[in-house]
């Protein structure tokens, strides 16, 4: 096969498209949103992507095997058209994460798109309660815009910047003229995040004016918070029971 390969399923016509990414990242909080919108959403597999730079597996469902991609799909989403991209794995290597990226660019302007968002999580190294969502973007114009969102945007974070698709995006699609923000939501980094992929998605919402529900993704932050409960009170049994080991050390 080649480095790349697109396969076309399907070319609808799109009003007023946005493209929105969401492939896995930190606490997978891009692409829980993702996902939640094409679950809520009517949607259509447009493209799907190929590469030598994912990783040299399939994945199995009901033991039919499907090779490693990306995926766009269109969506009808209101005032505005949807083209999501999603899939299981980013590139491999840098040179790999570029040229998907522009690969990934170059379908979203067949779609005529202008306008682009790439969704995912920024690290706290501890659990969030409420997290917030932080931006970046390649337009300073749409600071303010996105400020009335609930967005914060706070010098020098994320720290390290933006890594892969996400980062590229905006600094790929800025080369080419589109107008690309990224919305993150704080989370722990450790734990699958739906608090914070819902909290990316309430943001979304108020910027392209859609509706979605969030009540699966409201279980899963429940459920969530369950397993969190369990290891902080395992941590804190270890630690009492460490206590305790010291304390006979000092009693002898």
């Amino acid at each position: 096969m080649e480095d790349i390969e697109v396969e076309t399923l399907a070319d609808p016509e799109l009003s007023d498209p946005v493209l929105i990414e969401g492939l896995p990242g930190v606490g997978h909080v891009g692409k829980l949103a993702v996902e939640h919108l094409l679950e809520e959403f009517d949607s259509e597999p447009v493209r799907h992507v190929y590469a030598d730079e994912f990783p040299p597996q399939v994945t199995l469902d009901d033991n039919v095997a499907q090779l490693a991609r990306a995926e766009f799909h269109a969506v009808d989403a209101g005032e505005h058209d949807l083209l999501i991209l999603t899939g299981d794995h980013q590139a491999q290597s840098n040179e790999g994460h570029y040229h998907l990226t522009d690969a990934f660019l170059d379908i979203a302007e067949e779609f005529g798109v202008e306008e682009g968002y790439a969704l995912g999580g920024v690290p706290t190294g501890e659990l969030v309660d409420e997290p917030s969502v932080l931006g970046a973007v390649t337009d300073a114009d749409d600071v303010e815009r996105l400020e009335d969102a609930g967005v914060e945007f706070r010098e020098d974070e994320p720290a390290g910047g933006i890594v892969g698709v996400s980062g590229l995006l905006l600094g790929l699609g800025e080369r080419r003229g589109l107008s690309v923000a990224c919305l993150m939501g704080e989370t722990s980094g450790y734990l699958v995040d739906p608090q914070s992929a819902q909290g990316v998605l309430e943001v979304m919402q108020d910027v392209i004016g859609f509706e979605v529900g969030f009540e699966s993704l409201e279980e899963r932050a429940e459920e969530m918070k369950e397993v969190v409960g369990k290891i902080q009170e395992m941590q804190n049994q270890q630690q009492g029971q460490a206590i305790s080991d010291d304390d006979l050390r000092y009693i002898g």
